[in-house]
């Protein structure tokens, strides 16, 4: 008799997401985000900016949606420990509400964000198009993907795609390691949350903040045919910047289209655009990231 424990489903993945996404209040302006169920080594930078969000949501009137934040990482979080934000609050504004948050661990700032809020209002309307991509039904989970290559993979890639995730990805464009071919910085994919999280729009927006972190920054690597995994590579997420510019759900199918317009002295510059499936423009996200060359450790 097998002591393995099975795989939780994609609903109990959504619902892990939903509580990582809570936080307690603690104090006047002072809230308590969880650690990461399981979790080990460093945060997950879209973890941190998404209760950095929430945070800054149970300050702010729900008539008034975040329509941007800016975050600054400033040092790499635990992931078995809490984290403390602390929310300031800059503006009350007739139409704008602006809130600055502290995300601390171990009496240090690990991350820095500052949000905007604003009610609806009527205005001059435009987008980009969608791109013609094939639907999510025609493409490629990346275990399926890993499936087909067995034995051409690290394992330490293999490893990771195996650890359970509240977001389910499948990707148009191929990224190292699943190709080594150099080719243009650019990559897209299909993403969405893997089971229902309910009508809050604010919950749809922080889990968004934190689905946007996934991928992001490896696409300042992918057409030098490189990938986090390389032991000659060392990355981490400087700053991240999100626009929210409609309603849109994370558990249904969102487009998730990057390029990488610049990279050098060991940082690279990573841009996304997101469409719901019927061709809305609901985000664009920005981040900044260190892309390091270094000499790979012995043994």
């Amino acid at each position: 008799m097998s002591d393995k424990k099975p795989k939780p489903t994609g609903a109990e993945m959504a619902e892990s997401l939903v509580r990582i996404l809570q936080v307690e209040q603690v104090e006047e302006n002072f809230f308590r985000g969880i650690a990461t169920p399981g979790g080990r080594g460093r945060s997950f930078g879209g973890q941190v900016i998404g209760q950095a969000l929430r945070a800054a949501n149970m300050t702010v009137d729900a008539e008034r949606p975040v329509h941007s934040l800016h975050g600054y990482f400033m040092r790499p979080g635990d992931a078995t420990q809490p984290v403390l934000y602390q929310v300031e609050r800059d503006r009350d504004g007739g139409s704008f509400t602006t809130r600055r948050v502290v995300a601390i661990q171990n009496g240090k700032p690990i991350l820095n964000l500052a949000a905007s809020f604003q009610g609806a209002e009527p205005g001059l309307s435009h987008q980009d198009e969608m791109p013609d991509v094939p639907p999510p039904e025609e493409v490629k989970t990346e275990l399926e993907l890993a499936a087909d290559m067995q034995g051409e993979l690290p394992e330490m890639f293999v490893k990771w795609l195996n650890m359970p995730k509240p977001v389910e990805m499948r990707p148009i464009t191929l990224r190292p390691p699943f190709t080594r071919e150099k080719g243009s910085h650019k990559q897209s994919m299909w993403m969405r949350v893997t089971g229902n999280i309910g009508d809050d729009m604010a919950l749809h927006r922080a889990a968004l903040a934190f689905t946007s972190d996934y991928g992001l920054l490896s696409t300042a690597t992918v057409g030098h045919a490189k990938t986090f995994v390389d032991p000659d590579m060392q990355f981490a997420s400087l700053d991240h910047a999100v626009w929210f510019h409609d309603d849109f759900r994370i558990d249904e199918w969102l487009l998730y289209e990057m390029d990488s317009p610049w990279a050098g002295g060991a940082r690279g510059l990573n841009r996304g655009r997101i469409f719901t499936r019927d061709g809305r423009m609901v985000a664009n996200v920005a981040q900044e990231g260190l892309i390091r060359q270094i000499t790979p450790k012995e043994g």
